[in-house]
C-alpha cells in the first residue's frame, strides 16, 4: 500500500445550468456528508458555475476545480480564463490537456506545458490528461504516445514543481463510449506512466503522483480499478452528473 490519497474526481463537462449545477452539487454534498476521509473529492463545473457551486460546497469534503486554464495573467485573449479568476472562484484544481480539448479545440503538448505552468504558479493543483486514441492502441503504440505526452506536457519542470500534480490516464477510446480499459490495462498503462516519472523525475515523485483512471467510470468498476496498486482514483465523466451515482462510486467498497 501507498500513502497516495486517492482521488475522485467529477468532470462535468458542457452540462448543468447554473441552477443545475447548485442543486446537483447541494445533493452531493448531503450524501457524503460524513462519509470516509481517506479521499479527496473534486467536481469540475462549467465556468459559469464556478462561483456559486464553489458556495455550496464550501465546508464540505468537495473541492471545486476547473475544467481549463489559460496561460496569460491578463489581457485581450476573448473567451478565455486567467488563473485568478480561477482563484477567486474557489478554484482548487484545474484539468488540463482532456483529450475532448486536444480533439476540439487542438489543445498541443506545448500549450498543456503552459497551461501547467500557469496552475503551478498560481497554486492551483492541475490535473495532467494523458492517454492513446484507440488506433494508436490498436497499433501498439500506447506507451510511446504516453511518454511523448508526459515529456512534452512537462518539459523544462522540476520535481519540485510537481510535488501536486495529478495525471489522468484516458484512453480516449474509452470515454463517453462505454467501453472501459480492464483494470489490468489501466494498471499496465498506470505503472509505465509511473517509470517515466521515475525515469524523467526521480524515485521520490513517481512514487507520490497520483494516478487517475478517466474512461466510463461507474459504480460498479470503480472497487476493480481501485485495487490496482498504481491505480489512485478516477476522472469521472457522465457518471458524475446524477449526484446518487458519483457518491456511489467515491464511496466505492475497497
Amino acid at each position: 500500500m501507498t500513502n497516495r490519497t486517492p482521488l475522485i474526481a467529477g468532470n462535468w463537462k458542457m452540462f448543468k445550468t447554473c441552477p443545475e449545477a447548485i442543486e446537483t452539487a447541494a445533493q452531493l454534498v448531503k450524501l457524503l456528508a460524513g462519509a470516509r476521509e481517506d479521499i479527496d473529492v473534486m467536481i469540475a463545473p462549467s465556468f459559469t458555475a464556478l462561483a456559486p457551486v464553489s458556495d455550496v460546497i464550501k465546508g464540505s469534503c468537495v473541492s471545486l476545480g476547473a475544467q481549463n486554464i489559460f496561460w496569460e495573467a491578463q489581457g485581450a485573449f476573448t473567451g478565455e480564463i486567467s488563473p485568478a479568476m480561477l482563484v477567486s472562484a474557489g478554484c482548487k484544481y484545474v484539468i488540463i490537456g482532456h483529450s475532448e480539448r486536444r480533439q476540439y479545440f487542438n489543445e498541443t503538448d506545448e500549450t498543456v506545458n503552459k497551461r501547467i505552468q500557469a496552475a503551478v504558479n498560481n497554486n492551483l493543483i492541475p490535473v495532467m490528461c494523458v492517454g492513446e486514441s484507440e488506433k494508436e492502441r490498436e497499433s501498439k503504440n500506447t506507451f510511446s504516445v504516453l511518454d511523448k505526452q508526459v515529456k512534452k506536457g512537462l518539459e523544462e519542470f522540476s520535481p519540485d514543481d510537481l510535488e501536486r500534480l495529478v495525471i489522468a490516464y484516458e484512453p480516449v477510446w474509452a470515454i463517453g463510449t462505454g467501453k472501459t480499459a480492464t483494470s489490468d490495462q489501466a494498471q499496465e498503462a498506470h505503472q509505465f506512466l509511473r517509470s517515466v516519472f521515475e525515469k524523467s523525475f526521480g524515485n521520490t515523485l513517481a512514487k507520490s503522483i497520483r494516478i487517475l483512471y478517466g474512461g466510463s467510470v461507474k459504480p460498479n468498476n470503480i472497487a476493480e480499478l481501485m485495487a490496482m496498486p498504481d491505480v489512485d482514483g478516477a476522472l469521472v465523466g457522465g457518471a458524475s452528473l446524477d449526484p446518487e451515482t458519483f457518491s456511489n462510486i467515491v464511496q466505492f467498497k475497497r
